[in-house]
């Protein structure tokens, strides 16, 4: 098989589905839950042994990348979209790593929400989501990567707004839509500025060597300036501080999605952002410093928390924070293999922790009874490391969760209400100034006599 139709498939398979589902949806087809089960079983069979081929066949040829070009979606004054596939040393374990993962937590989901009203809802968003995150894994520019890290982003949103009956999901969900959108902005930003500076965002173009050890047409501003605005998008979608808030909320979603998501792939998206654009910090020693320093307060935040929570879900997002300020350290070092290893093996343990959860709590609890009620306390060597008069002070912290949502409202989302009320009462006054609103024009005779006539106007 050629490179290229493996590559489509790995990509298009799951598209297909989400299609297929998707428009039976709208055209009011409800399949059995036996139906879904099997097309997604075979779905994800089938992109698993096109992943493995592909694999294979990059190992034994010796290639380090391989790319597939369909064209410029446009292209304008020299500069273009340009539609790449790109599979390399990078990317292809992450590409793997996802399509086994989301065929594992769609065998788990048949029975998970076995008659659940939203079941058919639950997997035509998780075949979305698979395509948008092996299209983010596989763009071959910046440009495309933004359509697969938008139909993450939404995809994730959405399923924590799952339970929709309820008002919390809801809520929480517009609560990492408005993290998610503060964020992407710098990676839009970084999109443009790459265009502005190299004329291009390929990564042949702007990482033209195998990675890593890559080297980057831009000079130190310039990678500065671009790399802090993609700093800013990884922060926002790996949960780092400042913006580590949305995590926990983003808990509502059933079980499945948060092993998927906030477990195993969506939040180590902002780390493959940093990791594929390792020679732009490579050229920058203040982002460097500054995902060191992220990662550091990071780990030491989710930690402190993570001992705080009373919840077993909420718990383990607070973990799967604490890794990822870690691996945001390994990043910022230049460690590339090690980050990249440590993704793929924190996404498989942190996926089989979420969708253990349940049973893990049940199995405590008859433990528990069986000891008569007598099982020690664990953990506690931790805090013997502060003195006794500042533990009760990191207790609060950690129990309001560093203040972080506080200090957001109060000083950051306010300031932006308050900014955004204020442009709209520029808008409004501009266009009641210079906008006249015209006035009806009155009605013919004849069909004003007409109306008469027939008794409409009484």
């Amino acid at each position: 098989m050629s490179v290229s139709f493996l590559i489509c498939s790995v990509l298009l398979l799951p598209a297909a589905v989400f299609a297929l589902l998707g428009l039976g949806w709208l055209l009011g087809w409800s399949p059995r839950e036996r139906t879904i089960a099997r097309i997604t079983a075979a779905c994800y069979a089938l992109a698993g042994l096109a992943a493995g081929a592909l694999w294979a066949q990059m190992t034994f040829s010796g290639a380090h990348q391989v790319e597939v070009s369909f064209g410029n979606w446009f292209a304008f004054g020299g500069e273009g979209f340009p539609l790449i596939l790109r599979v390399d040393r990078l990317s292809m374990p992450l590409i793997a790593l996802s399509i086994v993962l989301v065929g594992l937590i769609g065998v788990f989901s048949v029975r998970y929400l076995h008659r659940e009203p939203g079941y058919l809802r639950f997997f035509t968003l998780l075949h979305l989501f698979a395509f948008g995150i092996v299209l983010l894994f596989m763009a071959g520019s910046f440009d495309l990567l933004v359509a697969g890290w938008e139909l993450v982003g939404l995809t994730s949103v959405v399923l924590i707004a799952f339970f929709h009956e309820r008002t919390e999901p809801v809520e929480n969900a517009i609560r990492v839509f408005a993290t998610y959108r503060a964020c992407d902005i710098g990676l839009l930003t970084a999109v443009v500025m790459l265009h502005h500076f190299a004329r291009s965002t390929a990564f042949s173009q702007l990482l033209p060597q195998a990675w890593p050890g890559t080297a980057t047409p831009l000079d130190s501003s310039q990678a500065t300036l671009a790399g802090f605005a993609l700093l800013l998008a990884a922060m926002g979608k790996a949960a780092q501080i400042p913006f580590s808030g949305w995590l926990p909320r983003a808990m509502e979603g059933p079980t499945p999605s948060s092993a998927i998501f906030y477990g195993a792939l969506s939040v180590h998206a902002g780390a493959y952002l940093l990791l594929r654009a390792q020679p732009i910090l490579a050229a920058s020693p203040f982002v460097s410093a500054a995902v060191i320093a992220i990662g550091v307060l990071t780990a030491i935040h989710g930690t402190m928390v993570g001992r705080a929570c009373a919840d077993a879900k909420t718990s383990l997002a607070y973990a799967s924070m604490s890794q990822l300020g870690i691996i945001f350290v390994e990043i910022g070092f230049g460690w590339s293999w090690l980050a990249l290893f440590h993704i793929c093996g924190h996404a498989v343990v942190r996926t089989l922790q979420f969708l253990r959860a349940p049973s893990m709590l049940h199995d405590y609890h008859r433990v528990h009874s069986a000891a008569g009620g007598h099982l020690t306390d664990t953990g506690g060597y931790f805090e013997m490391l502060f003195p006794a008069p500042v533990r009760p002070w990191l207790y609060r912290l950690a129990l309001d969760r560093g203040h972080h949502d506080t200090v957001l409202d109060r000083f950051v989302v306010g300031a932006l209400v308050r900014l955004a009320r204020r442009l709209m009462a520029i808008e409004s006054s501009f266009l009641n100034s210079n906008i006249s609103t015209p006035r009806p024009k009155p009605l013919p005779v004849l069909w004003a006599a007409r109306r008469t006539r027939e008794g409409i106007d009484g």
